[in-house]
Order: structure tokens, then sequence, then C-alpha cells
């Protein structure tokens, strides 16, 4: 869909702003209402439309955290207050709630909704990926 977008809209692209906004509109109503598409049996997207029953007040809910979650929200400058510091995580995530969880390691999961963001470890840096857990010991050898 964005090839062909790209070459019935922008190749060459418009003169200006205006004349660029009515082509993508044009394609738009092509697109969606003219142009039959083979993944739909050959039916136009606007034959399969319908809009959704559930209304949007342009605003999204903030998710929700069981109560095993410590909430913190996210700081203007996109940190966290952790263990008398701070942590930063993301400045995408400013004023929102994130859950915190402690593991069975001591490290502790940090979750936006149901999204894993990463971990936080024992020294209070937030990891994304996998946790360095510290190396187990190993038994000493026996020498025979």
């Amino acid at each position: 869909m964005h090839l062909t977008l790209k070459q019935e809209t922008a190749n060459p692209p418009a003169a200006n702003k205006r004349a660029q906004q009515r082509r993508f509109n044009e394609f738009r109503q092509i697109f969606n209402d003219e142009r039959p598409h083979e993944a739909l049996e050959l039916a136009t997207p606007a034959e399969h439309y319908q809009p959704s029953p559930r209304s949007y007040s342009g605003r999204l809910r903030e998710p929700e955290y069981p109560a095993d979650h410590q909430v913190r929200r996210v700081h203007n400058n996109g940190d966290i207050k952790w263990l008398g510091g701070r942590v930063f995580l993301s400045e995408a995530l400013i004023g929102e709630p994130i859950g915190i969880v402690d593991t069975e390691e001591g490290i502790h999961t940090i979750h936006y909704g149901p999204i894993l963001l990463g971990y936080l470890d024992r020294a209070g840096t937030f990891r994304k990926g996998e946790p360095r857990l510290p190396k187990k010991p190993e038994p000493p050898t026996q020498n025979v």
C-alpha cells in the first residue's frame, strides 16, 4: 500500500502542501471506496467497514495495576523516584503511571499496563531486556 500511495500521490510531489493533500484525499477515497482488494475477495474496504460500538472521548484511560504493583508516576523529565533516588525511564511516559513488581530474585520489573518496559536491578539501575543476575558461586571441586 505504501508503494502504491507514493507512486500515485508523490511521484513527483505536488507543487504545494494544499495540492499534495488533495492528492492524498483522492487516493484515500479511491483506495477505500472504489478499488477492489484481492485480500477482500475483490470487495472494497468500505464494504467491510463497521464503526466501533465503543465511543472515543479523545482521552485514553490510564492503565490499572494489581495490588502487588507499586505505582509511580513518571515525572516531567522522564524519571521516577525509587529507593530515595531517581531513575530515568523515558520522556515518552511523562505523566503516566507505571507499575513496579518485585521478583523472587530481588529484581523489579517495570510495566506500563501490560507492557514490560524493563528491569530495575538491586542498585536501582533501569535496564531494558533481560536482567543481569549475579552469578552463583560454583561448588568447590574435589581432587581424587
